[in-house]
């Protein structure tokens, strides 16, 4: 099975596999999952935040921190703040 893209590790998470093929744990399946559904009907506090939320924690992992902080002005985002600089660039 192989998992790829987006979405890879809720359908692997789906599937109850790792993406290495090994199965993951029932208890680990059972925490996450309830925590999820508890997360699912949690009141959101708006589309833009978590987008931005999204944009930081995943293009960290693709930008470096002064491209990821313009790329942010530019798009009409606040840059990194001095937390999220310390969390994902030090």
């Amino acid at each position: 099975m192989e998992f790829t893209g987006p979405n890879a590790i809720d359908k692997a998470i789906e599937a109850g596999f790792d993406l290495d093929g090994s199965p993951i744990p029932s208890e680990m399946l059972k925490l996450y999952r309830e925590v999820m559904e508890k997360e699912n009907v949690r009141k959101r506090s708006g589309v833009k935040k978590s987008m931005r939320n999204r944009v930081v924690k995943t293009g960290a992992k693709h930008f470096d921190m002064d491209t990821l902080n313009s790329r942010l002005k530019m798009a009409g985002w606040d840059g990194l703040s001095p937390k999220e600089i310390e969390f994902f660039f030090n």
